[in-house]
């Protein structure tokens, strides 16, 4: 699966001289947890996720200390280019899935921009993985078949059972149309495993 298939777009970006406070208005109002930064060109120049927006915002409150609390040194950032990450990693739209999960799971990064030729056309998250994961057996196996019936010749001699993201198919023992109707198969979103079982 590539990462085209699972990013959401169009995505919502923000400017660095915006206040952190209307980054947080927009993390908020759009339900998200980071977003891309942009210049006046549309060029990313960092992310800012609501981990950098909330550093400093909050002061302690008295009432829950015995002793009155002291404040903070320096007054915390206003605006998101004092708060934002400035060495994105990014994706394109024909990243392998499997590629980018894993090293968001290596590095903790939460959220990606997808990049085409420099400009930005999606973000995935791992709201979005989780999302595909989610997807039900009965629907990925719809789409299994939908993809061999289209794609394959005598596409629809093949048939396919799916259990937790899990597909078995059975057809045509020809090797050259396994070969194909797994990698189809591999294409559609929410499937972690093919098998083949034989036809009865």
């Amino acid at each position: 699966m590539l990462v085209r298939e699972a990013m959401t777009s169009p995505v919502v970006t923000v400017p660095p001289s915006a206040t952190v406070r209307q980054a947080i208005r927009l993390l908020h109002e759009h339900d998200i947890t980071a977003m891309p930064v942009v210049d006046d060109s549309g060029a990313m120049v960092g992310i800012v996720s609501d981990m950098d927006l909330l550093r400093g915002e909050f002061q302690a409150d008295p009432r829950a200390f015995a002793l009155p609390v002291a404040g903070p040194d320096e007054p915390p950032p206003r605006l998101v280019s004092d708060v934002m990450i400035r060495d994105v990693r990014t994706a394109q739209p024909t990243t392998d899935v499997a590629e980018l999960a894993e090293m968001m799971l290596r590095t903790h990064i939460k959220s990606v921009p997808v990049l085409d030729d420099g400009r930005i056309v999606g973000m995935i998250s791992r709201r979005d993985l989780i999302a595909v994961l989610a997807r039900g057996d009965a629907r990925i196996r719809d789409d299994v078949l939908a993809a061999l019936a289209e794609l394959l010749p005598n596409g629809h001699a093949w048939t396919a059972g799916v259990h937790e993201g899990e597909v078995r198919l059975s057809g045509p023992a020809d090797e050259d149309a396994r070969r194909i109707a797994e990698t189809l198969t591999r294409t559609i979103p929410g499937v972690t495993r093919v098998v083949f079982q034989e036809s009865a």
